[in-house]
């Protein structure tokens, strides 16, 4: 985590309680761009949404990805798992008490945010399947003989 407590200070939380961004809470948790958007991009969903479901997730990330971060957010403390929905929780300990007071005050901001703006380094495209089993021996057979069928020679 990457919690610089001099932020989160009396003084300069009231500065930045005028204007919370989510970038400022994904970046609490992660110092790498791709992670804190991926992580910002499953808050933003279920703020958007109050209450998410793993099938309600849209296709930008993949189904595991969503779910590792939304368990993420339960891990932390901003999110419950509940009845197979994720919802933000209000339960902080004390040592973050600042830092939910930012949180609060920017999931009751109505203000919509654009991620790739906020994330401009991060890396947003799928990544390609990485090893792991591949199709059944009926599907190959299924996949050789359609790509004989278009070309005969």
């Amino acid at each position: 985590m990457a919690i610089r407590y001099w932020e989160y200070e009396d003084a300069p939380i009231k500065e930045k309680l005028k204007d919370p961004n989510v970038k400022d809470i994904a970046r609490i948790y992660f110092d790498n761009d791709t992670k804190a958007y991926r992580f910002s991009k499953a808050l933003c969903e279920v703020k958007k949404k109050g209450s998410l479901r793993l099938k309600d997730c849209g296709d930008e990330l993949p189904v595991a990805t969503w779910k590792r971060y939304l368990d993420f957010g339960v891990m932390a403390g901003l999110l419950k798992h509940e009845n197979g929905a994720y919802e933000f929780t209000d339960r902080y300990s004390r040592p973050f008490k600042n830092i939910s007071s930012y949180i609060k005050a920017w999931m009751e901001a109505g203000k919509e945010e654009d991620l790739l703006v906020l994330f401009a380094n991060a890396r947003i495209d799928r990544q390609k399947k990485r090893g792991g089993r591949g199709p059944k021996p009926a599907q190959e057979a299924e996949v050789a003989s359609g790509a004989a069928a278009e070309n005969p020679a």
